[in-house]
């Protein structure tokens, strides 16, 4: 089942950040939607994968999550 995870990223503040972020996210689910906004440093993916294995490859870019959220 696909879910919509919104995800706050404070560090990320560039069109580098952006392509390390999406790589990231990409290598759980190459099939993800991700739609980023510098701006307001927000993720949103679309996704079957669960949140924690999101947040953890964020982490692991150097892009820890300060908040999240799941929406159905």
């Amino acid at each position: 089942m696909l879910q919509v995870h919104n995800t706050t990223l404070e560090n990320m503040t560039c069109g580098h950040c952006r392509a390390r972020v999406t790589q990231a996210l990409k290598s759980v689910d190459p099939q993800a939607r991700v739609e980023v906004d510098l701006g307001r440093r927000q993720v949103r993916v679309t996704t079957a994968s669960p949140l924690s294995e999101l947040t953890d490859a964020l982490a692991d870019a150097g892009y820890p999550a300060s908040a999240s959220s799941v929406i159905n």
